[in-house]
């Protein structure tokens, strides 16, 4: 599995977030399409099917980055994108 950078992975939670916080205040389509694609994007990212699995593997990689490791194999090293 190739993973995401931290700064990616951070890049792409802050979006998810932003556009969660803006279709919650206030639906529109634009922020059901910005929420869309953003959840999406999350999404394959983190080799998920769903948002929340999305953000429960972006928060296990997180705390991986965190702890100063991710104990993979020299060909899972992360790629920057």
């Amino acid at each position: 599995m190739i993973l995401p950078a931290e700064k990616e992975l951070r890049a792409v939670l802050a979006r998810f977030a932003q556009a969660r916080i803006e279709h919650d205040v206030l639906p529109t389509g634009r922020t059901s399409r910005l929420l869309e694609d953003a959840t999406y994007t999350l999404c394959v990212m983190t080799g998920s099917r769903t948002a929340d699995e999305a953000l429960r593997t972006a928060d296990a990689l997180l705390e991986q980055y965190r702890a100063g490791g991710t104990g993979l194999r020299r060909e899972d090293e992360t790629l920057a994108a």
